[in-house]
């Protein structure tokens, strides 16, 4: 039975057997024939080829890593397009990218077949990959999608981290989160910012490995859910611990994810290397950073605030022994009275009783008056009545100062409503009722209109966006249509407000439609090495055609169609100028044979008449012609 030949790619690389499949791509073991190693094949699927979102994607990772080389990162040796005839006959170009081949599994297989590691190991991962991560960032490149998909274990040991395909420098992400918004990383694993359309920087990387950190110790994400769930989750939920679900795990590593998953990135650990740094101190026994730390500290605070703090039972002893000395005062004062009443004289010192009976009033006045003083202070004083003042229209801290102006206490509650956010729409008594001072007045805060979040539509379908923006409470507004090489024909290319943009419920949402045509400039004149990037963007195919000319070589001479507005897709001939070919030269050199060949022949056939005719009349023309060129 004879062996198949080898599939070859770029007539170098011999295609190999399936070792991965995603969502975009799939990997095979492939071998380099020019130098003599194994590689691994990464080709775009052919369902996805026509798909200008994942086109451009698997393009951008081929650019994005090429300048990288890290012990850390899967490295890119080259890259190119394989072409193949569908079945309809159609022919169609398949991208395809040659990378170092890791003889391992990805952290996925590793979760999914053996469960969490032990914290040492997790921490020594999660340390290659901020290594990695460090490099690419200061390269400029954020990664953007770290997962535990994309980061392979070697069998060596080794962290490999890969997939740079939604990856951006810093310089343009600011413009790629804004404008288009098609990618941005994977549910679980995204930063707050990240998830709000927000710019990105390195610490958007940091969060994404906390959240690895965090299920290489527990087995699960921080968050659970569905993917608009977990995008709020991000932004608002409060940070869990993964001693929370692994009772084993440390506390510096608890603080280690608490530093990496702050909601605010100017608290987070600025850089990957910080992060790093922090990871080979617990794996050395050294304590981590004061950042960790103060993370921690702030988690378990926030912990102990929400499940109120137990009263302190030393505030009761003061006023215990306050009333007790009141007490023992008061009794002392009433024993003084008993020496003043004196046993009656006898009979006939009356006139000294009622005397007696004077100082005794004297005495009781004052007494009285003092009991009098001490009955008084113990009672409440009369409580002022104020009026409630009106709240409904004032913003919660004007309504909380007028309140505390007038004595009274404010009981705030917050839900949506069609009020200006942040403003009193409801109070629990009227105003102008009478109450006393003190008294706790409620009111409700508008947090404005119910929100919704716009979902991810950039790339579906006019149907399948108008579905999602349904499902999500909200309504198609103006549809327009843009001539864009970013998506295929009637595709979304981008939308008003953005993706992830929280906006009020009921609230429509502008589209702009791809029409599936892009403008084709005018090449003519210019060199064709300069233009196949700019037809490459735009989603054209190009057939060159070289035709001799004294142009310079390699200038285009025509081009098939002409400028205008074209379909994505389209074949664009472009016919190239070459130098003219040493043939053309040698053809111009030989004319005169043929000629040559008749008037030779010619004078042969004469000498088969010559018995008939005299032979000088045939050769009397001869010295004719020859006689004026002498002088």
């Amino acid at each position: 039975m004879t062996t198949p030949t080898p599939r070859l790619l770029g007539g170098r690389y011999e295609l190999g057997e399936l070792i991965g499949r995603g969502g975009m791509a799939e990997v095979h073991r492939g071998y380099d024939t020019r130098l003599g190693r194994p590689v691994a094949i990464k080709i775009l699927r052919t369902d996805h080829a026509r798909d200008a979102s994942f086109l451009h994607r698997f393009r951008r990772e081929a650019q994005s890593v090429a300048g990288l080389n890290h012990r850390s990162i899967v490295a890119v040796y080259d890259s190119g397009e394989d072409r193949m005839t569908e079945s309809g006959g159609a022919e169609l170009a398949v991208p395809y990218i040659v990378m170092e081949l890791v003889e391992g599994h990805t952290l996925r297989e590793v979760l999914n077949e053996e469960g969490p590691l032990s914290p040492d190991e997790a921490a020594r991962v999660c340390e290659g990959v901020l290594d990695a991560l460090e490099y690419s960032h200061r390269m400029g490149i954020v990664h953007r999608d770290i997962k535990p998909g994309n980061v392979m274990l070697g069998a060596d040991g080794s962290v490999k981290v890969m997939d740079f395909g939604i990856a951006r420098a810093l310089a343009d992400a600011q413009a790629t989160m804004t404008q288009t918004a098609a990618v941005i990383g994977t549910a679980q694993y995204v930063s707050p910012e990240q998830a709000r359309g927000e710019t990105v920087d390195n610490r958007s990387d940091v969060y994404s490995v906390g959240c690895l950190l965090f299920e290489l110790l527990t087995g699960r994400t921080p968050y659970v859910g569905e993917p608009i769930s977990l995008t709020y989750q991000h932004v608002n939920a409060d940070i869990p611990l993964p001693s929370s679900f692994e009772p084993d795990v440390p506390p510096a590593l608890d603080a280690v994810v608490a530093g990496a998953l702050t909601k605010d990135r100017d608290d987070r650990y600025p850089d990957a290397g910080d992060m790093a740094e922090d990871l080979r101190a617990f794996r050395s026994g050294r304590q981590v950073g004061a950042l960790a730390k103060g993370a921690l500290a702030g988690v378990l605070g926030a912990g102990e605030t929400r499940s109120g703090a137990p009263a302190d039972p030393t505030m009761a002893l003061p006023a215990a022994g306050a009333a007790g000395a009141a007490g023992a005062g008061v009794t002392g004062d009433t024993s003084t009275f008993a020496p003043v009443r004196e046993p009656l004289a006898a009979e006939p010192q009356r006139p000294r009783r009622g005397l007696g009976w004077v100082l005794a009033l004297l005495l009781l006045i004052p007494i009285a008056a003092l009991g009098w003083y001490a009955w008084d202070a113990n009672q409440p004083d009369p409580v002022p009545v104020v009026t409630v003042p009106q709240l409904v229209g004032l913003d919660e801290d004007a309504a909380e100062a007028k309140l505390n102006e007038l004595g009274l206490d404010g009981d705030a509650t917050s839900e949506n409503n069609q009020a200006p956010a942040g403003e009193v729409f409801e109070q629990g008594h009227d105003a102008g009722a009478r109450v006393p001072e003190g008294t706790s007045i409620a009111y409700k805060v508008s947090l404005g209109p119910e929100q919704s979040q716009v979902p991810q539509i950039v790339g579906k379908t006019r149907a399948e966006a108008t579905k999602a923006l349904t499902d999500a409470g909200l309504e198609v507004g103006e549809v327009t249509n843009e001539d864009s090489p970013e998506q295929a024909k009637n595709r979304v290319v981008s939308s008003n407000p953005s993706e992830y943009e929280t906006v009020e419920k009921g609230a429509k949402v502008n589209l702009v439609i791809a029409t599936g045509k892009v403008e084709l400039p005018d090449l003519r004149g210019r060199q064709v090495s300069e233009v196949r990037a700019l037809l490459y963007d735009l989603e054209l195919e190009i057939t060159e055609e070289e035709q001799a000319s004294d142009e310079p070589p390699g200038q285009i001479l025509e081009q098939r169609p002409g400028a205008g507005k074209v379909d994505q897709g389209t074949k664009v001939v472009l016919v190239v100028a070459r130098p003219q070919d040493r043939t053309v030269t040698r053809t111009r050199t030989e004319t005169p044979t043929p000629t040559e060949t008749p008037t030779t022949t010619e004078p042969e056939e004469p000498p088969t008449t010559a018995p008939t005719d005299p032979p000088s009349s045939p050769t009397a023309p001869d010295p004719e012609p020859t006689t004026p060129p002498t002088p």
